[in-house]
Parts: structure tokens; sequence; C-alpha cells
């Protein structure tokens, strides 16, 4: 979306920063939008100030007039639709609207900078997003197929600067510290059907540092029960040699095994003949011939297509990469910045009588112990923070692990002794044993420190009763909340959860604010661009 800047601007980028003044001109008025400065009082960045700043900045002059505001950059719609509105736009924007949205971090960038590397040819690897997975690593390779034929009219390599790589051990994904479990305790009380734990990790001597709203990286292993599995299927010994490593070393803990990508199925069609070289290239393209390719893990893909024996370096290369898995930060380091805490739903399932298991999650759940060291690292938040100014009135809505950054929040202003009210939003299944941090939000809300605690429960009684449902019933207090400056923020599911709470809050300001429904959309799109609405979503 163009921006209008003040003029005269102020120059915000030193003459000695290694820019053309095309790209001088466009960085002032990034920086100027990106700290909310107007043209009064503004002094200069300093080079090392401005190369902070672009450490997640476009150094395209026209980014923000090629990608049109970028519409498609919502985490609730579906690839379908963000394609859609990319119709028309340069192979780059379309490449980006094929990314999950979510600026979580896990490939290295955000969803812009992350298309913008490949387009450069400064990222080679098109699986990295994994959020969108097949979907979105379908669309990346298919419209990366077509760089050949976009018009020169462009230069990508210019286009984005790739991810930054700190030097700073634990800074990021590429160069991440390590970190010691301290230990693990069940949130859900007996009679849930949730596992869910709160796990500390100490920090200490990991150069760690964060902030509230942050996300925690920790770059898990495979069940070792399913990687003797997968040897087995393959029918290759373990300590056959991988580029200096075992087997068994390179699939614990470099290759994901679930789900099966498409490179296996194209790998697959090529060993084995008739019907199922079909079946096994209709997978590699997305197609779903037995109506079963939801539940094809590498595991499964393999006892599939049994008897096929591809080669274990082919087939390796044919896997993606394991990637790290993220987490709401649920604790302050205004608290106790030698830890951090988590809130980690354990995932379990059972597809044809084998149990699936969350990698990360069950890896933290029962298969370490305290004291365990894993590799992690801080992914610093993309516009999900506290507002600056403590006596600003904040409006929480997380179900379930969602409450993890609030809790942060809480703890961060209770230590500031903040002067701001604060109303969270909490949901789950069943009031008697899914309510987590009970005894602490209780406290708080008894001293009056959390203001209000809206609770909503979908299992206690007939009728089911979630956030956004508790949101509508208390619409004019919200309405008065938002009316005296209020933020709000959501955590949790994107595509159900995030979606129906947006919805809910845009009833609330048309019903109690007096607005049409066009109105109302259009004043809770001006929340989201002045910060006051701001989502964690996955």
């Amino acid at each position: 979306m163009t921006q209008n800047v003040p003029s005269p601007l102020p120059s915000l980028v030193p003459e000695t920063a290694p820019f053309t003044e095309e790209q001088r001109f466009w960085l002032n008025g990034f920086f100027a939008g990106l700290i909310a400065l107007d043209s009064s009082g503004v002094t200069a960045l300093s080079t090392d100030q401005a190369a902070a700043l672009m450490g997640g900045a476009s150094t395209d002059a026209n980014a923000e007039e090629d990608d049109g505001g970028a519409p498609w950059h919502d985490q609730t719609l579906p690839i379908a639709e963000r394609m859609k509105l990319a119709e028309g736009k340069p192979l780059r924007w379309k490449m980006m609207a094929a990314m999950a949205q979510q600026d979580c971090g896990q490939c290295g960038y955000d969803c812009r900078n992350y298309s913008g590397a490949i387009m450069s040819g400064a990222e080679t690897r098109l699986n990295l997003c994994a959020p969108g997975g097949k979907e979105t690593a379908r669309m990346v390779k298919a419209l990366y197929e077509q760089l050949g034929s976009e018009p020169k009219t462009a230069t990508p390599a210019a286009a984005v600067a790739s991810a930054p790589v700190s030097a700073i051990p634990g800074t990021s994904r590429d160069n991440p510290s390590t970190a010691k479990v301290l230990s693990r305790t069940l949130l859900n009380k007996p009679g849930s059907e949730k596992e869910t734990w709160h796990v500390e990790i100490d920090l200490t001597g990991s150069g760690i540092e964060y902030e509230v709203g942050d996300a925690f990286g920790l770059f898990p292993h495979n069940d070792p029960v399913l990687v003797e599995q997968v040897m087995k299927a393959l029918g290759a010994p373990p300590d056959h040699d991988i580029g200096g490593r075992t087997l068994r070393q390179v699939l614990t803990d470099s290759v994901s095994l679930s789900p099966a990508p498409d490179m296996l199925f194209q790998l697959l069609s090529y060993i084995t003949g008739g019907d199922r070289r079909k079946k096994a290239r209709a997978l590699a393209t997305g197609e779903d011939p037995d109506k079963d390719a939801a539940t094809l893990d590498v595991l499964a893909a393999l006892e599939k297509f049994d008897g096929t024996a591809p080669d274990p370096e082919a087939f390796i290369e044919a896997l993606d990469p394991l990637q790290p898995r993220l987490y709401s930060i649920s604790s302050s380091p205004k608290t106790d910045p030698s830890r951090v805490t988590l809130t980690v739903d354990t995932v379990r399932y059972t597809v044809r009588n084998r149990q699936r298991l969350g990698v990360c999650s069950t890896l933290l759940a029962e298969r370490i112990e305290p004291g365990a060291v894993l590799r992690a690292y801080v992914q610093k938040a993309h516009a999900f923070a506290l507002p600056k100014d403590g006596s600003v009135p904040i409006i929480m809505i997380g179900p379930g692990t969602g409450v993890a950054p609030f809790r942060a929040f809480l703890h961060d202003r209770r230590a500031d002794k903040a002067l701001g009210r604060n109303w969270l939003f909490f949901g789950h299944q069943r009031s008697a044993c899914d309510f987590f941090y009970e005894d602490e939000l209780k406290e708080m809300r008894t001293s009056g420190f959390l203001t209000r605690l809206s609770l909503a429960w979908s299992r206690d009684g007939d009728e089911k009763i979630y956030v956004q449902d508790r949101m509508r019933q208390t619409g004019r207090d919200i309405w008065a909340w938002l009316s005296e400056g209020a933020h709000v923020y959501v955590c949790g599911d994107a595509k159900r959860m995030a979606k129906d709470v947006e919805l809910a809050l845009v009833d609330i300001v048309a019903e109690h604010g007096g607005k049409s429904g066009e109105e109302a959309v259009l004043f809770v799109s001006d929340l989201k661009k002045k910060g006051r609405y701001q989502q964690d979503v996955y």
C-alpha cells in the first residue's frame, strides 16, 4: 500500500549508509512509517540503527507500491483465495501470496522476505513454509518454474535482502544456541481429553534474550521408534553412510517424517510400475487416487508402495528438512530473565491402528527428561507486542494454548506496575479440568490487576460456549473499552477461532458503535493498521 509521507521528509538514513539515492528516498519513507514518526523533531538514524532496521525490511524502492497493500496477507484466507487476490501481480507477489501469511519465522524469514529471497536466488529451498504445508510447496514450485518467463522489467536480485543471520547465538534459526529443559507440569486435571504441559527452560549461559510476544524455537528429534520403523520399511541398515553420518542419525534429526512430500512419491514412481506407478505419479502432483493422501506420512508412503526399496541416499534427498517448532512464550523476562516458559499441547492421534505423534510436543512431554539440552532460539515477534504506554487498556482473546502470550503480557504489565486495565477471554472444553493457570488468573482477578476475566467452556453443558460468544455477550463493554483506546490481541487457531473472533468484533462495532456493516469492517481494518488489533495465530 502506498504511503503518503509528509513533506519535507526528514532524513532518517545517514549519508554514509551504502544506498543509492532511490533506495535512500524509499527507506526514509519506510522507516518513518515503521517507527511512527512525523516530520517534527526527528533526528537521523545512525548507520548502525539503519542497518538494524534493515534486518527485516525490504530493500526494493517500489516494494510497498508493487504489492498493492498485500491484500492476501491474511492468515485466515485459504490459499486459493490468496492466489486470486494476487492475480495480475508480478511473480514476486504471487509467490508471497502462496506463503501461509503467518510471518512465523520458521523458514528464517517473514512471508515477504522469503518470497523475495527465492526470487533473488539468495534462497534455493522452496519447501521451508511449514504452516503452508504441501499446498504452499506445490504453488511455490509452480511459480518458481515460471521464473524464466518473468518479464525482465524488475531486478529480483535487489528486490529483497536475504534473511540476516545474526552473529549472536540464539537469535535466529540459522544460528541457534542451546538451552536446558528444567521441568514440565501437566496443566490439565483428571477427566480432560487434552494433554497440555507447562514447560520451563533454563536460559543460563545461552545468551538468549526475549521480550513478551516473541516465540521460542526448538529443534526437535524424531521419535526413535518411528525412525526404526522407517529404516525397516526402507530395508537399509542403520549405519548406512549418508554424507559422513549414519542413516539413523540423519533420520533422527535432519529430515521430516511427516507428511510424505511430493518428491518422495516422484521417487517411488521411478522405481515401481503399473498401477502403482500411476498412483505414485498422481500423489506427486497433488491428486488423491485412493482418498488417503492426507494420512500418508513417510512410513505410510513406504508401506503403501512396499517392495520398492529406494536407494537410501535418494530417499533422504526426497524428504523435507526437519523444521524447528515455534511456541508462544508464556513468561516475562521481567519476572526471571534466566527462564522461559512454554504452554504446549501434546499432539497424538491414530491412523489405521498406528499412533502418530507431534514431533516436538511429544519430545517435550515424554521423550526427554529434565536436564536435557536442546538447540533453541528466539523468533522476534512481528507486530505482536504490548502498547508502549502502560496506561492503555488491553483486551486479550486466547482460548486453549492461545493464553500463553497473554500470561506473559500480564506478568510483564504487573512487573512494570502498569496502570492500564486488562481483560482476558479464555476458553477450553471443561472448567473443571482445562482451566490453565487457574490459580494465577483468579489471584490476579481478585487483586484487581486483571480487571475482567471472561471464561467460555464448550463441553460444560448442552450448549457449546466459545470466546466469540462471550465477546458478543459483553459487546457493549468491549465497545466502551475500544472507545477509550483499548488494544485487542488474539492468539490461537487461524482458520476457525481467529475468523470467528474478528467477525464477532465487527458485529460488536456495528451494534454498539452505531455503524453499518461496511463501516464496522473498515473500523476493524483501521484498528489493524494502527496496531490496535494484533494477532498471533497458527
